[in-house]
């Protein structure tokens, strides 16, 4: 049981005092039990965020997890990430407990319960955003965050890891501008999200430094799929003066590209010349074989994990937003665009 320190800071004995419940009443709040009416819940809630009550060290029975939350389990870029969060993890002797949240901004209500049950060391979160109600509670029981690449510009006291998106959507649309290219359409991701208006911005910008203007009639927002990417892809290839290169904002988007094109009787690159992002293990095997901007998914996701253990250590994090870099992969994809 949680003692009064030197310091004088709260206990539970406190809290349970001044809340006019047991101890084991607090405990179990704390705990995420179910077994507490909502109204005692917001209670005892409310005076442990009040109080700034902080949770002591984990017991030595206790397993040590990691936990990550994805809005989506099943692609590629995810397995990147939890082969990153694995690999920091296992050496530290922890073990990684994933989370599906079901949406790609904030994990809904019922999570923050399981995870103060499970207790783990820290939560990394993909694409989330996280209400300061959740930020509050996961603080008062010593449970430290992290986001990887979130949706939204990420509040100074959330820790973030993402990658320059801005800078990889400049080195995409300027590989095929020195390509000769002057029509070049874009499929980023969601509309709502960060990382997609950030490589938009970069594509224009590069359009911009050579002369060219953006058309908005080349730009569409898909969902990092490739199902997505090719319903995209066969729009605009359906144009009247059709593009003759199409950055897609992930390599996934890039094969329902691959697949639009030979649907449509193009080659690539001879017809239309085809950039991906991310540079996931299926890029160097398609055909041709894809030139992409490799995001660093499996270090951002390292640097995430890396970074809730120096928390755990109350060690601040330096600096609170985290940005590798990417680079421009050539490979078959992508060469002049045919003569008119």
């Amino acid at each position: 049981m949680d003692k009064v320190d030197d310091l004088g800071r709260v206990t539970l004995a406190d809290v349970a005092r001044e809340a006019d419940v047991s101890v084991s009443t607090v405990s179990k709040v704390l705990n995420g039990r179910t077994d507490v009416s909502p109204a005692t819940r917001e209670r005892v809630e409310e005076l442990l965020r009040r109080h700034g009550y902080q949770r002591g060290p984990r017991s030595g029975g206790d397993a040590p997890l990691i936990e990550i939350v994805f809005h989506e389990l099943d692609s590629l870029w995810a397995m990147e990430l939890l082969r990153g969060v694995e690999a920091v993890a296992n050496g530290y002797g922890a073990g990684v407990v994933v989370t599906h949240s079901g949406s790609r901004h904030a994990p809904g209500p019922e999570w923050i319960d399981a995870v103060v049950r499970r207790r783990p060391l820290g939560v990394v979160l993909v694409f989330s955003s996280l209400p300061p109600d959740l930020k509050r509670q996961l603080r008062s029981r010593a449970i430290p965050f992290v986001v990887i690449d979130p949706a939204g510009d990420p509040e100074p006291d959330v820790p973030s890891v993402g990658s320059a998106n801005w800078a990889g959507g400049l080195a995409a649309t300027r590989h095929l501008v020195d390509q000769g290219h002057r029509r070049i359409g874009i499929i980023t991701g969601p509309d709502d999200m960060l990382c997609s208006l950030a490589r938009l911005d970069g594509y224009r910008s590069a359009l911009t430094m050579a002369g060219i203007e953006p058309d908005p009639g080349l730009v569409a927002f898909g969902d990092f799929h490739a199902e997505g990417g090719y319903a995209s892809a066969r729009d605009l290839l359906a144009l009247p003066d059709r593009p003759t290169a199409i950055f897609a904002g992930s390599d996934l988007q890039a094969l329902g590209v691959l697949e639009a094109a030979r649907v449509a009787g193009l080659r690539v690159p001879e017809d239309l010349s085809v950039v991906g992002y991310d540079d996931l293990d299926i890029a160097k095997w398609t055909s041709p074989a894809l030139t992409t901007v490799r995001q660093p998914l499996r270090e951002m996701a390292e640097q995430a994990t890396r970074l809730i253990l120096r928390l755990r250590e109350d060690e601040p994090p330096t600096p609170t937003r985290l940005e590798l870099s990417t680079t421009l992969v050539v490979r078959a994809s992508t060469a002049a665009p045919p003569p008119r």
